[in-house]
């Protein structure tokens, strides 16, 4: 039976989620120097308020998990039927946890050189380049929780978004202790001051809905030019209320600039209609540049590259931070508004781009000189082994930076990577081996 033809515009809208976090983050990241040596890293958020709004744009994460449960809806409707999901489920942990030993691994050899030599540059670093894991611990928990998601979606259509959108809300109210229509005036600076309390229970909630919204596109639920503008006035809407009632601008996970990510708050649902209405307003127009082989050769591309240019894109700063001292490199360009500001940005991503390149080559060469396929357990009791292990490691290594985070996260991760793959099947079907 012939492959089925992948649908090249919901890998064009992942591949360009992809490039957008890569240089999202290096524009974020301001080196500082004190005579030529770099001696810390400020945010772009804090150094400039206007940049709250630029997140509105490059906070493409919910856009990544809608366009991800639009792609999976399919292929898990099938497993399920033949009880498959969780299989399933594994050979994704397991294809995240694979690359994510080496990338531990080679951050705590540098933290053991670190410890020899001073460590002066990943003491900068440190927590920067383990802080993008928390999108691995978020993916792998809507992505478990997907066939409930199918159900729902089967059993009351798009009306479950407008359950999880309700639920988020009550969650969000109860943090703000609203008593009075005044209090919901001010509701997003309420949120804003308090503590999370039971709203944390919106790290699940919230990033169920672009899960719900993807299957229901996949489903054909809602689709069209219309539809898309109507889900931009939506986004727009939303979020004039959001702002006008005191949340933080930023849809990032930075305290110093405010904070609609830790939890998610209601403000960033805006974001997400501005996201799934772009995707159905320009939809016609990007099928039709897509129609050709060579974007088509670039996407692929992109998305054989995506998981090692995630994990890896971040480590590429220490090199670049490296080589912009010794080159004496503008990287440190002061404030927004200082002249040579933003030559200094492109300086800095143009040495991030030129180290990200042999660090992407050499992960490839190392990735492609191993069993590619490497086929998931369905034991139930190792898939919950392997699953715990999982998330331990990347939670401490997202919590305690490189020393001792990814000291401590290596070894729960790669038992992880252990316990979730099938053993005593050779991955090339050249014969039975214990798959190491």
């Amino acid at each position: 039976m012939p492959t089925p033809q992948r649908d090249p515009y919901p890998d064009a809208l992942r591949a360009g989620a992809l490039l957008v976090v890569v240089f999202g983050h290096w524009v974020a990241t301001l080196p500082r120097l004190s005579d030529g040596r770099l001696v810390g890293t400020d945010h772009l958020l804090a150094a400039w308020d206007a940049a709250g709004m630029l997140t509105w744009l490059v906070q493409v994460v919910p856009l990544f998990v809608f366009v991800s449960a639009a792609v999976s809806t399919d292929g898990v409707a099938r497993r399920m039927a033949g009880d498959g999901q969780r299989t399933w489920w594994a050979a994704r942990a397991l294809s995240l946890a694979r690359p994510t030993v080496t990338y531990l691994a080679v951050l705590v050899a540098l933290a053991l050189l670190g410890l020899l030599s001073g460590g002066r540059l990943l003491g900068v670093f440190d927590q920067s380049l383990t802080i993008h894991l928390w999108f691995l611990l978020m993916l792998l928990t809507v992505q478990a929780l997907l066939p409930w998601c199918l159900r729902l979606d089967a059993r009351f259509g798009a009306a479950t978004v407008l359950v999880l959108v309700l639920a988020a809300a009550a969650l969000d109210l109860v943090r703000a202790d609203v008593n009075s229509l005044q209090d919901l005036r001010e509701l997003g600076a309420r949120v804003a001051e308090r503590p999370a309390g039971i709203a944390w229970l919106n790290m699940l909630l919230v990033w169920l809905i672009p899960q719900q919204l993807g299957i229901a596109w996949k489903r054909g639920r809602f689709g069209g030019v219309v539809t898309g503008a109507g889900f931009l006035l939506l986004g727009a809407g939303w979020l004039l209320l959001a702002m006008g009632s005191g949340y933080p601008v930023a849809m990032v996970g930075v305290a110093l600039a405010g904070n609609n990510m830790l939890p998610p708050t209601l403000a960033l649902v805006g974001v997400m209609w501005l996201q799934v209405g772009a995707v159905l307003l320009f939809e016609p127009l990007a099928r039709r540049l897509l129609a050709g082989h060579a974007p088509a050769r670039a996407i692929a591309m992109l998305g054989a590259l995506g998981m090692p240019l995630y994990l890896w894109h971040k480590l590429a700063e220490l090199p670049a931070a490296w080589l912009g001292e010794r080159l004496g490199a503008p990287i440190d360009a002061g404030l927004p508004g200082d002249p040579g500001f933003w030559l200094g940005r492109a300086c800095w991503i143009a040495l991030c781009l030129l180290m990200v390149a042999p660090v992407i080559a050499a992960v490839l060469r190392f990735e492609l000189g191993r069993a590619r396929e490497v086929p998931a357990v369905d034991a139930t009791g190792r898939i919950v082994v392997g699953g715990i292990a999982l998330y331990a490691g990347l939670t401490a290594a997202l919590a305690w930076g490189v020393w001792p985070g990814a000291v401590i996260g290596l070894p729960a991760v790669l038992l992880a990577s252990w316990q979730l793959r099938r053993r005593g099947v050779d991955p090339t079907g050249e014969g039975n081996v214990d798959a190491a």
